[in-house]
């Protein structure tokens, strides 16, 4: 998992009919859990906002998280954080 900021959201009209009715958000990881990159999209099953810290699952976790195993999906926000020290490093 990591943590990472929300920084927007995804309108797709046009997707898997497994995915419809989610909604998608661009998630901006914190510096330090980056990795090599520096956005990624993932399905919001919790009704995370813009602005809002959040834990992110992916892979095979994401899809187990959100209750859609067979789906298409790589990454899922599975929480949002209220408070913790992963902040005074950004």
């Amino acid at each position: 998992m990591i943590a990472g900021k929300v920084v927007g959201s995804l309108v797709s009209t046009r997707k898997s009919e497994k995915l419809i009715g989610n909604k998608f958000m661009i998630i901006e990881p914190l510096r330090h859990m980056a990795a090599d990159t520096s956005q990624i999209i993932a399905i919001d099953m919790i009704g995370a906002g813009i602005g809002e810290y959040v834990i992110v699952a992916q892979g095979s976790a994401a899809r187990i998280g959100c209750d859609m195993e067979n789906a298409p999906v790589d990454a899922a926000i599975v929480g949002i954080i209220d408070d913790g020290g992963l902040f005074e490093q950004e």
